[in-house]
């Protein structure tokens, strides 16, 4: 009898040290995160897998579109949103543990064309006719309505005073990813989008800035959900620490606070 409860013992010593790994493995996380941030979070999120052996699932898609689906129930763990205001929206609808939300990254929209076009150098300032650069052409960007970039980009046109011109040629995009593919396609002329989406898409180039005093501030806030996973708060650390400052920096955002570790 003593003989079979050692072996039991023996088994179930076994049993620990061969499948604990495997349940540190089927710990995960879900992010929602705006279109932009794709490559550079990608990257953030393989180099927090490493080290925490957590799997990461990123879902991207517009600000707007996330903060609603998380309305809606979808079962996010963090949110990272490319504006403030949506982040709002998601705080007034319950849905964001408002502790935890820390003012991440910053940003700056620009002017892009096909990376074969004619137009290059666009001083932008008071007075800038976009509509008359687009000739006949269409310009992308993301929906003024509800995508962040394209609220930015049309309360910095309207402060240049090149809105009402140019508005009837905006061809309004789900995403900013989604514009930026329409100016590399050659299907739009030109596009307003982040300056990290264009240092990626290898088919436009940057042909203007837009001044930062244009247009809100550009701000990334990141936060758990009020429905996250407890290991929500050790990627939430993650992102603020110096690890993902260097990967972030790399690929242009501005990182807007000390990192803590």
């Amino acid at each position: 009898m003593h003989r079979l409860a050692g072996i039991f013992a023996v088994f179930v010593i076994l049993c620990g040290s061969a499948f604990s790994p495997a349940l540190a493995q089927d710990k995960s996380l879900t992010i929602f995160a705006a279109a932009s941030m794709k490559n550079a979070l990608d990257d953030v999120d393989a180099a927090y897998t490493a080290k925490t052996g957590i799997k990461i699932t990123a879902s991207y898609a517009a600000s707007s579109a996330l903060a609603k689906q998380i309305e809606q129930g979808a079962p996010a763990d963090v949110f990272v949103s490319a504006d403030t205001d949506w982040m709002d929206y998601a705080i007034g609808k319950k849905n964001i543990n408002e502790p935890t939300r820390v003012n991440l990254l910053g940003n700056s929209i620009v002017l892009i064309a096909p990376k074969d076009s004619r137009i290059d150098n666009v001083p932008i300032g008071p007075g800038f006719d976009l509509a008359k650069l687009a000739g006949d052409g269409k310009i992308a960007t993301g929906d003024v309505k509800a995508v962040p970039v394209g609220k930015y980009a049309k309360a910095a046109l309207e402060k240049l005073g090149a809105w009402p011109a140019a508005e009837p040629k905006f061809a309004m995009a789900e995403s900013v990813r989604a514009a930026l593919t329409l100016v590399a396609r050659g299907e739009a002329a030109l596009g307003i989008v982040y300056s990290t989406d264009a240092k990626i898409e290898p088919g436009v180039k940057i042909v203007g800035t837009f001044p930062a005093d244009s247009h809100p501030a550009i701000i990334y806030p990141v936060a758990a959900t009020t429905t996250a996973k407890a290991e929500a708060a050790d990627y939430l650390a993650f992102l603020r620490s110096s690890a993902a400052k260097a990967v972030l920096e790399k690929y242009g955002f501005i990182y807007l606070i000390r990192p803590t570790s």
